[in-house]
């Protein structure tokens, strides 16, 4: 690292042991990056911020216990400024948005780690904001999307479990016509034709988990 340059600390944040120390040896070669810390799981991410305070986090999003999505909640409400970059396997936009919505500053898919990921962390350090192509394209291409309500979603996860209109209706207290319209709102929504569409949809798009 050249005299007068700043180490960029860093948190590494996943369940999967070979994953950090992939990145751990990707940032030791880097001359102004260090790795300050690493993490297994959402709760020990929040510990170790906390222990730390680096400039970058790179979190999973997918963890036993408290889930990134989580951790990135706690993190950010505690410290406004923390710049954390979502790594993850899921490509879906719903996934991407609430990320960002709880505190997340970029969002890297776990195969963009080899290309992107140093450009990324840097970029953030400096203060920008930064979402690699593929990204972007994902979210542009449910933007003007109708969302589904808090309603229709409690559908959708009962629907995910193979229920009926008319058990629908019983499990939510609503006559199964007033089910009926629930579901065809989903299908029109999510663009499909049938229910099981629907489920594979909201799955892809990280709605649901299934």
């Amino acid at each position: 690292m050249g005299q007068g340059m700043t180490s960029i600390r860093i948190l590494m944040v996943d369940d999967h042991p070979l994953l950090r120390e992939g990145v751990a040896a990707v940032i030791a070669a880097q001359d102004d990056m260090s790795m300050v810390a690493e993490a297994s799981s959402g709760a020990e991410a929040v510990e170790k911020f906390r222990q730390y305070r680096p400039d970058i986090t790179l979190m999973d999003l997918q963890m036993p216990g408290m889930s990134g999505e989580q951790a990135i909640g706690v993190i950010a409400s505690e410290f406004p400024s923390a710049r954390i970059i979502v790594l993850t396997s899921y490509s879906g936009d719903a996934q991407v948005i609430r990320a960002m919505k709880v505190g997340a500053s970029a969002y890297l898919l776990k195969n963009m780690l080899r290309t992107e990921l140093l450009n990324t962390i840097r970029q953030l350090h400096e203060g920008k904001r930064y979402f690699p192509a593929e990204v972007a394209g994902i979210i542009a291409a449910h933007m003007m999307d109708d969302a589904l309500t808090c309603r229709e979603l409690e559908v959708l996860r009962l629907v995910a479990q193979g229920l009926s209109n008319k058990e629908l209706a019983h499990r939510i207290h609503v006559s199964e016509e007033t089910a009926k319209s629930h579901v065809s709102n989903i299908l029109s929504k999510l663009g499909v034709r049938d229910r099981t569409q629907a489920v594979v949809i909201a799955a892809r798009r990280g709605i649901i988990d299934i």
